[in-house]
């Protein structure tokens, strides 16, 4: 890299499996790279990225050194291969440390004639253990702090204490009074429950894996010049390929169907659990699995832009976007951790200067306190609740692009939902073509088509449909011009028409009694409607309506049941329209023919009122109401890029029933994470005291330790089970 240039590097960090190396990295590579706000990590993927900074690999891998771990550049392809030490190397030491600790036991056992002799002779004064179970004891210790040393070095040097600089004072500490049986197994034990950390983090991280063994590695493609089937990798698929898919094999990459028809079952992306129908000129999505019948399908996207890619890249993203106790959690290690040191201190010398106590004595005490104060359980507890809940989400159709995100539906205490294509199925159809003023209703149809030719409105979709089942083609437009949340105009054969709402019929002072009329009488049916003028008259109205989905009352009743409310509905359909629709589903307030910003105060008012509020829409045109809410959720967002970018929350299928689903879950992830700091600060305590009256020892510490760090994270796991 030439000096001045400024790129982004990636790179694996291999150890990276809790917060505290991240704080760690933080500190030493942050400087290399300008600043912490260069960096960001994914403790999942154990990923480092370096963002448009001026610095050199080798400087930064320098860095990473300094803090204890290992960097490896992260290529084209991800991370390179691992060797047998790197993947199996922390399982081999814990499983030496521990047998090693067991062969230490049983020749001082031999040497003392029995277990209980044993154990009690390592309290006592000028006891002579056996030279054997001492290099046993010594070569324990080294094989389980073997991964601690480099991080406490790193730690102490930057005066930075963290759970393994404190581990390693301990051993040290137990080695320096004699306590070699205890030294050991302390190193043993935390070896073993920084081995369960890593096996916790590594199982979310295989979760996450488990999305990227959904796509195929290759296609089936047909060359466009010579027909031929080719087999190639899913990357080296060109745009715009027919590809081939056989009955049960997984779908390669995303698409449209040209030929055949088949069920799909698209739980992988969707969550849906039944199959779904799907014929010509419906899309396809990669990862999802086909059914029965074979079918030829044009490739829409390339293998690092299907909807699969960037779910999985939104997922390992979401781990780095760290949720409000995750956060709290960690300004309270970086606080309790040096005092908790500062207390050993004076526990160990204050009361053997001012209260005549045996130095050796309470200099154990400290090490007690030490080891059962390290905030391994408290730190681990968080992060592997939060990581299982966005997995197990990600499984059910509902992705949730961040820790903070996963927690705000339990804080939920208003409601906004958008009408078209969220409590409907947004596929509304032409009801009636009402012509005026001497006009056909061929000739409407082809006006109105052709001003929304381009359109990916709804209601421009059904006027589309409307105009093609009768044979109508739309005619050229010249001089497009959108009209935002009131319609569109433009010049069809050298006349100027516009097409729109009501309200834009109004305010174009073109609007008879017979037109007024008529559109009342529309609207106060449940009917949208479409109005069509020019530059003296209105030609026509269309009346177009849409179906409720049938989800949505029960939706909106089960939402109601767990204390959301109000549900307002925001809409810039007519009132009428509105109405109808609140009530068949329950919904409480409706605000219609709403323009976008007009939403947007809308949720303004309600956030203002309730504080945590969530917007449901469509993920596009609802996006400037989502940015305004506390949380902002897109329906059916599954192969749209616009909806996947707007919301904190996307369900991929449209399925309204994810909602109450969703709040319950993200309450339990909340429960669990309470459970987990509470009871890790509950055994912290419990110990501190027993350590203060001398009653716990080294071992019991660190058991202690480990099975308050194994209940956190089996604890957090169960959110897997969603």
């Amino acid at each position: 890299m030439s000096k001045g240039e400024r790129v982004d590097l990636a790179f694996r960090i291999r150890g990276m499996d809790c917060a505290e190396e991240i704080t760690a990295l933080e500190k030493e590579v942050g400087p290399v790279v300008g600043g912490k706000g260069h960096l960001s990590f994914n403790l999942i993927t154990q990923k480092m990225v370096i963002e448009n900074a001026e610095a050199d690999a080798q400087e930064i891998i320098r860095a990473v050194a300094r803090a204890g771990l290992v960097a490896q550049p992260w290529g084209r392809s991800g991370p390179k291969p691992q060797s047998f030490w790197e993947r199996r190397g922390r399982t081999v030491l814990c499983a030496a440390s521990g047998t090693l600790v067991a062969l230490g036991l049983t020749v001082e056992v031999g040497h003392d004639g029995s277990l209980l002799a044993a154990l009690a002779a390592g309290q006592a004064t000028g006891h002579d253990m056996s030279r054997l179970a001492v290099a046993f004891y010594l070569a324990a210790v080294i094989s389980g702090v073997r991964h601690v040393i480099p991080k406490a070095v790193s730690a102490a040097r930057a005066l930075r204490p963290d759970m393994n600089m404190l581990m390693l004072i301990a051993v040290v500490g137990a080695i320096a009074i004699g306590e070699w049986f205890e030294a050991a197994t302390v190193a043993f034990l935390f070896a073993f429950s920084l081995l369960l950390e890593s096996w916790s983090v590594g199982r979310a991280r295989r979760a996450i894996g488990a999305l990227m063994d959904l796509s195929p590695e290759t296609a089936r493609f047909r060359q466009p010049d010579t027909g031929e089937i080719l087999e190639v990798g899913i990357e080296d698929v060109p745009l715009g390929s027919n590809i081939l898919v056989r009955p049960g094999e997984r779908i390669p990459l995303d698409g449209e169907i040209l030929e055949g028809e088949t069920a799909i079952d698209q739980s992988p992306i969707t969550g849906e659990s039944v199959p779904v129908a799907r014929a010509p000129g419906d899309e396809v999505f990669a990862g999802t699995i086909n059914g029965d019948g074979a079918f030829e399908m044009r490739c829409t996207k390339l293998a690092s832009e299907s909807t699969l890619a960037r779910i999985i890249a939104l997922v390992e993203d979401a781990q780095t976007r760290r949720a409000p106790s995750e956060q709290w959690v960690e300004r309270f290690a970086r606080v309790y951790t040096p005092c908790v040191l500062v207390l050993a201190i004076a526990l160990a010398i204050l009361p053997p200067l001012f209260m005549d106590g045996a130095w050796a004595s309470w200099l154990y005490k400290s090490l007690v306190m030490l080891v059962i104060a390290c905030p391994c359980a408290l730190v681990i507890s968080t992060p592997v609740s939060i990581v299982a809940g966005l997995t197990s989400a990600a499984r059910c159709g509902v992705l949730v692009k961040g820790g903070a995100y996963l927690e705000a539906p339990a804080r939920w205490r208003a409601l906004a939902l958008d009408k078209t294509g969220t409590l409907t199925y947004g596929r509304p159809r032409i009801q009636r073509v009402i012509p005026l003023n001497g006009h056909s209703e061929e000739e409407l149809l082809e006006r109105a088509a052709s001003l929304e030719a381009e359109s990916t409105h709804p209601l421009a979709r059904a006027v589309l449909a409307e105009a093609k089942a009768r044979g109508i083609a739309p005619s050229a437009v010249s001089g497009f011009t959108v009209l935002p949340g009131k319609g569109a105009e433009g010049t069809i054969e050298g006349r100027h028409f516009w097409i729109g709402s009501h309200r834009l019929m109004e305010e174009r002072g073109l609007e008879s009694e017979e037109a007024h009329r008529t559109a009342l009488g529309l609207e106060e049916s449940g009917c949208s409607l479409v109005a069509i003028g020019n530059e003296g008259h209105v030609c026509g109205l269309i009346s177009v309506a849409d179906e409720v989905r049938p989800e949505a009352a029960e939706t909106v009743r089960a939402l109601k049941q767990l204390g959301i409310s109000p549900i307002v509905m925001l809409t810039g359909d007519n009132q009428s329209t509105a109405s109808a629709v609140a009530l068949a589903t329950g919904i409480d307030v409706v605000h219609a023919a709403l323009l976008p910003q007009e939403k947007v105060d809308a949720v303004s008012a309600l956030a203002a009122e309730f504080g945590q509020v969530a917007m449901i829409g469509d993920g596009v045109n609802d996006a400037p109401a989502m940015a305004a809410s506390s949380c902002g959720v897109a329906m059916g967002a599954a192969g749209t890029d616009a909806a996947l970018e707007a919301a904190d929350i996307a369900l991929m299928a449209d399925d309204l029933s994810r909602l109450p689903w969703l709040v319950r879950h993200s309450r339990r992830t909340v429960a669990i994470v309470r459970q987990n700091i509470i009871f890790a600060l509950a055994v912290k305590a419990a110990f501190v005291l027993l350590a203060v009256l001398g009653l716990a020892t080294l071992w019991m510490a660190i058991a202690a330790d480990m099975g308050a760090s194994l209940v956190v994270i089996f604890n957090g796991l169960r959110l897997l089970r969603a």
